[in-house]
């Protein structure tokens, strides 16, 4: 997630514990989305589909998060 960010979600992750709380949930669910769509998990198309809404929520956060980061940085 927003390679294009590394520095920035490095520092966050040593600073921000509620970015740090973020990533790591976005990152389980993306785990977890992959595993519903290799067969390796089972679920139902609802229940998927909020697991997909949640995981673009919290990215959507992140990437606010970051963003602010960088501006802070720019003052």
């Amino acid at each position: 997630m927003f390679h294009e960010y590394r520095d920035e979600i490095a520092h966050l992750k040593q600073s921000n514990a509620h970015f740090v709380k973020i990533f790591e949930r976005h990152n389980e669910l993306d785990d977890r989305i992959s595993a519903i769509d290799a067969g390796r998990e089972h679920l139902d198309q609802i229940e998927l589909e909020k697991l997909k809404k949640e995981k673009l929520h919290l990215k959507d956060e992140a990437y606010a998060i970051i963003i602010e980061y960088r501006k802070s940085l720019a003052n």
